[in-house]
């Protein structure tokens, strides 16, 4: 039977429980348990599929085609463990199944309320997660902050949790601020106090308190929060800030976290091995290079937007111990008046994803730009289409060469929604999850992975058109990698540039510390050459 940790968060949000839940979660993977994790966020968002990455941040894609929180990429980075749509779950997912449910008569006619028919939802799904992974410890994180009224039923669940499942088999975790206030120069406990106070009004003891603060702590203090809190002084984690939270599992680590877990849920723990996260680490302090990378994108007023894209290159900065630094590039107002300011001081540019028609000529420039001045160039997703596009205008002279997506009147849609062989739309919603790619020998892109087949996950909903392949073939495009089952384009590179590849898919969503995605690898290296 799996064991169940729960992370809430109290005061304010944004103190980093996913951080928390991930780096327990490498602390006990590595110490030779399964680890598996899950999200639960109280808007009512069905998902965040169609959301503005400018109000909520990236869409993380799980392998089986989930659209989820960017929390979840930070847990599969952590603990290097492949999740799935049963690791996101909003209130909104979770009242749709309810209000379903009770349309299909699945209640008999009874009053459908909060408790018990959305808590045991929210139970089932918390169960499903140990059936489905068959995980040793499920960590689960509880989006928002205690006392917050959407909160509440998720609360109540796993108070029910443990109810059910009994005190050595769930442990709660609060992650709650301990600020500093500089005019007096005291660090003030009352936050935490009220805090684990509203905890105790639903009914929740908290066994650990992870207390987030500017930085460590005396004794004293975490006493008096021992004290007011009802828990053990050693069971008071203090996690100060870090310039870098692939630093937290160590941190972590010096506080005993992981033996304090396995003491309360009777857990017999191997020998942890942090070497990988300690060699990653070092990486880290010996990368003082910087280098820079121009992200021309459309969401660019919010980075979590590009997260997972940021993370990626970072890693792979780190690989080769450089330090990877963002200049944001907004795509909606570049223009030809423009480009060259922008972007002549570019050692690298990439174009990441990204729906609707705005900020798609300046993605174009950004494009032809690269190909023309041999600057380093990786496209993703809609970074793919626009160099087709870019391609076919000023290469192969197809003046009017666009995407349906923006003209559906144009003549020459170089990205459309295919027809299959029998007339239907085979692009007509998403293309969600992973899919294989099969490389073509003697490419850059097999040279890269190093392999004839790539596994990625996939977002999008328009495809390159093949019957534009043959004619930018001859002018020397390259499709170098083929969705063999549908014949759809994947990769393209230009043989005679520097570095010039783009992909269909999100290589961001496979790049793991210790591990960058090959395509990542080999973009920050291309940049890195530029810098000797």
């Amino acid at each position: 039977m799996a064991k169940y940790i729960f992370i809430t968060g109290g005061v304010v949000s944004g103190l980093g429980k996913g951080i928390t839940g991930s780096s327990l979660g490498v602390l006990l993977k590595n110490s030779g348990l399964k680890v598996f994790m899950q999200k639960f966020d109280p808007y009512l968002n069905i998902d965040p599929g169609t959301m503005n990455p400018i109000e909520h941040g990236e869409v993380f894609v799980t392998e089986d085609g989930g659209e989820t929180d960017l929390d979840l990429g930070h847990y599969e980075r952590f603990i290097d463990e492949n999740l799935f749509k049963v690791s996101s779950w909003s209130a909104g997912k979770i009242y749709s199944e309810a209000l379903r449910k009770e349309r299909h008569g699945k209640y008999f006619g009874k009053t459908v309320q909060v408790i018990p028919h959305i808590t045991d939802l929210i139970k089932e799904k918390i169960y499903q997660a140990e059936n489905i992974s068959k995980a040793d410890i499920i960590i689960s994180e509880i989006g928002g902050t205690v006392g917050d009224i959407e909160s509440q039923p998720f609360l109540e669940a796993i108070r029910q949790v443990r109810m059910e499942k009994g005190y050595n088999n769930v442990m709660f975790i609060h992650v709650a601020l301990l600020p500093f206030l500089r005019v007096s120069g005291e660090y003030k406990t009352k936050p935490i106090q009220h805090s684990v106070k509203e905890m105790l009004s639903l009914g929740i003891q908290p066994d650990v308190i992870v207390a987030r603060t500017e930085g460590q702590i005396d004794e004293r203090l975490k006493n008096k929060i021992s004290l007011f809190c009802n828990i053990t002084t050693q069971n008071v984690i203090v996690c100060p800030d870090s310039d870098s939270i692939y630093k937290i599992p160590l941190i972590l680590k010096q506080t005993n976290l992981h033996n304090i877990v396995a003491n309360q849920l009777q857990l017999e723990l191997k020998n942890l091995n942090m070497s990988g996260w300690e060699k990653f680490n070092l990486n880290i302090m010996e990368s003082s290079t910087e280098m820079e990378i121009h992200i021309v994108g459309k969401y660019v007023e919010l980075s979590d937007a590009y997260l997972s894209v940021m993370e990626s290159l970072k890693i792979a900065g780190y690989d080769i111990k450089k330090k990877v630094k963002f200049v944001w590039v907004n795509s909606r107002y570049l223009n030809k008046d423009n480009v060259k300011e922008q972007l002549q001081d570019a050692k690298g540019i990439l174009v990441p994803g990204g729906f609707g028609e705005e900020g798609v000529e300046g993605k174009i420039l950004a494009a032809q730009f690269a190909r023309e001045n041999n600057i380093p160039y990786l496209g993703i997703c809609l970074g793919m289409q626009v160099a087709c596009v870019e391609f076919a205008r000023n290469v192969a002279g197809i003046e009017d060469a666009i995407s349906s997506e923006i003209n559906k009147e144009s003549k020459n849609k170089i990205i459309d929604i295919l027809e299959g062989k029998d007339g239907e739309n085979i692009g007509g919603t998403l293309r969600l999850g992973k899919y294989t790619t099969n490389l073509v020998p003697n490419t850059l892109a097999s040279q890269l992975y190093g392999s004839k087949t790539a596994v990625e996950r996939h977002r999008h909903r328009y495809e390159f058109n093949n019957s534009y392949r043959e004619l930018l073939e001859e002018k020397g495009l390259v499709f170098s990698g083929i969705y063999k089952e549908e014949n759809l384009v994947e990769i393209i590179e230009i043989p005679t540039h520097k570095f010039f590849i783009a992909c269909q898919y999100h290589p961001e969503f496979t790049s793991r510390p210790n591990k960058p995605n090959p395509l990542f690898k080999g973009f920050v290296q291309a940049i890195s050459d530029n810098y000797k």
